[in-house]
């Protein structure tokens, strides 16, 4: 079984974090910057923690250039 997010990412942040949004969203803030997908890879680490997952267990199925995405966590 598979669980889709929405995720809105906050790259360049001064702190790390994941927080529940106020439509049932994730907003994650990431330290570094969106390039060359080094947020999106920051964003799973972060989320692997958060939802107590193996990172290979996430998937990032839309929204790989915009700051709002969509992941898939199977279980």
């Amino acid at each position: 079984m598979a669980t889709d997010y929405i995720v809105q990412v906050k790259p360049r942040s001064k702190k790390e974090g994941v927080s529940k949004g106020p439509q049932d969203e994730l907003i994650v803030a990431v330290n570094v910057p969106p390039i060359e997908g080094r947020a999106n890879e920051r964003v799973i680490e972060l989320l692997s923690d958060y939802l107590k997952v193996p990172k290979s267990r996430i998937h990032l199925i839309r929204g790989e250039k915009s700051k709002r995405k969509t992941f898939r966590v199977e279980s």
